[in-house]
């Protein structure tokens, strides 16, 4: 148990002092404070004493040097049962400090209000984490608050120990003020980072906050949480038990796909982190019948996103199929109303949801590896006709938009499409010939052959008994990247059966 006798407080956030401040004063514990917060508690009629008084040395630097005096950090760091350390605080005329509550600069809110690198500048907090880890490290002796909604804790453990506190409670506190420094400096290295455009630095710090802790992991044994270190990939649910890690998996595949496809229409359906059915019609109900047919019966669990409103229409057609999430720009008042009678069904508003430019990160015990996310949207310039046959403009359009979703689809992948719809899709297989193959029977298990069917390979084919697969099955044209040596085969036998062949320029699997 530690008496508190003295307490420092300097806080950005000055809400709900009022309330700290009574049970100080009910066991007289002395206050130092500085700035804003001296004058906020002054405000609100508690004593206090101001730093600059009670170290002898006035603010300099325009408020940049306050707290950092060493009879602050004396006052803080000192082990009060040692007597080499009781000595120099008597020889120093220093006194302990026992209680420490400070939150920092809001640094991460001052990013997202302003670009003037001299007003982000002025906004790192130094004297706080400072003064921070100098009460955490000394956990033994002294108490530290590192945010607003600690207050209510601290006021319990006040008056059940009449003013004082538990080591337990101490050594928890110095966790958590550890965490903030830490996620404090990680913020503003990121930033420096991104500003000097270092994607790899020779050390990466990571910070996140927590978003929820999930239901489970993959299986019901694993446990899960979900952080995220950027509210603008905020999701908002609206309806629907809670999203487990499977859940997130699938709506954040789901949501790549949608994004790259063109702003306001089309409609993508995931099952287990893979497309099973994307249309970029125009109308909304269209497209979301027309991604179902590529493949109803791997849809029934799965996860639809649209880049639309959704409308009582759309709802009432959701209704009739066992889906997990449904993700969509903003449910209709009665799309909501119709679907409250699947109380399960996840809703999830992504219209505040911002697609930038993220890294990507993967893990593997203590290794992590980061890679920019493959989101480039493709135009013409990208491909090159190595084909006799020209495409027409029709074709073009479905080579690219079959092309765009197979990078989305679990490497070796074949999509095949017409009237930019996917109508058969292969994932996942080591060999590319199988892929093709498992792209074709889904197509025609569902009968969607077509007289305008194109091809996308995310990977170029090393042979041609892959592509000879597809035109054996109606393919008019195909989209893949160049590079293999077989290259020229590949451009014969597409003259050969008058079939339209296009090249990537770059290569785009997803392992």
């Amino acid at each position: 148990m530690k008496k508190i006798k003295t307490a420092l407080i300097s806080v950005s956030d000055k809400k709900n002092l009022k309330q700290l401040l009574n049970i100080l004063k009910k066991y007289k514990i002395k206050i130092i404070s500085s700035g804003g917060t001296y004058k906020e508690i002054k405000r609100l009629r508690f004593k206090c004493i101001e730093v600059s008084k009670f170290t002898n040395s006035p603010e300099i630097l325009e408020g940049r040097v306050k707290t950092l005096h060493p009879k602050i950090h004396a006052g803080i760091l000192n082990k009060r049962e040692k007597k080499s350390h009781l000595k120099d605080l008597k020889d120093n005329g220093f006194e302990n400090i026992d209680l420490v509550i400070v939150n920092f600069y809001p640094f991460e809110n001052t990013l997202k209000k302003t670009k003037n690198h001299k007003k982000i500048i002025e906004n790192i907090d130094v004297g706080g984490p400072t003064m921070v880890r100098s009460a955490a490290k000394n956990y033994n002796d002294v108490t530290v608050i590192t945010s607003k909604d600690q207050y209510e804790e601290l006021i319990k453990e006040l008056k059940k120990f009449k003013g004082s506190t538990t080591l337990n409670f101490r050594e928890k506190l110095s966790r958590i003020a550890f965490t903030e420094t830490a996620y404090y400096d990680s913020v503003i290295s990121n930033y420096f980072n991104k500003k000097t455009n270092t994607i790899f630095p020779r050390k990466k710090i990571f910070h996140g906050n927590l978003k929820e802790e999930l239901r489970y992991g993959e299986n019901p044994h694993q446990q899960s949480a979900i952080y995220s270190s950027s509210s603008k990939t905020d999701l908002k649910q609206i309806q629907g038990k809670q999203l487990s890690y499977n859940n997130y998996s699938d709506i954040f595949s789901a949501l790549t796909i949608s994004r790259s496809l063109p702003k306001g229409k089309g409609t993508v359906i995931v099952k287990h982190a893979n497309p099973c059915g994307v249309s970029a019609k125009n109308d909304g109900l269209e497209s979301y019948k027309s991604a179902l047919s590529c493949d109803p019966v791997s849809a029934f669990g799965g996860i639809v996103s649209c880049n639309f409103k959704i409308n009582r229409k759309l709802a009432s057609e959701f209704n009739k199929l066992f889906l997990e999430v449904i993700i969509a720009n903003g449910f209709d008042n009665d799309a909501i109303k119709i679907m409250k009678a699947k109380k399960n069904l996840r809703l999830i508003d992504v219209t505040n949801y911002k697609s930038e430019e993220f890294l990507k990160f993967v893990s593997f015990n203590e290794n992590i590896m980061i890679q920019s996310e493959d989101l480039n949207l493709f135009s013409n310039k990208n491909f090159k006709i190595v084909s006799k046959r020209k495409p027409t403009s029709k074709q073009l359009k479905d080579l690219i938009f079959a092309f765009n979703i197979c990078r989305y689809v679990k490497s070796n992948a074949i999509v095949l499409a017409s009237n930019e719809t996917t109508v058969g899709i292969g994932s996942g297989q080591p060999s590319r010939l199988d892929s093709c193959q498992i792209a074709i029977n889904k197509m025609k298990k569902f009968n969607l052959q077509s007289d305008n069917l194109v091809a996308a390979s995310d990977a170029f084919f090393p042979f041609v008994d892959g592509i000879e697969k597809l035109v054996q099955s109606g393919v008019r044209a195909v989209v893949q990247p160049s590079g293999s040596i077989r290259d020229k085969e590949i451009i014969n036998f597409a003259n050969e059966t008058d079939t339209v062949l296009l090249f990537s320029k770059t290569r785009h699997f997803r392992h």
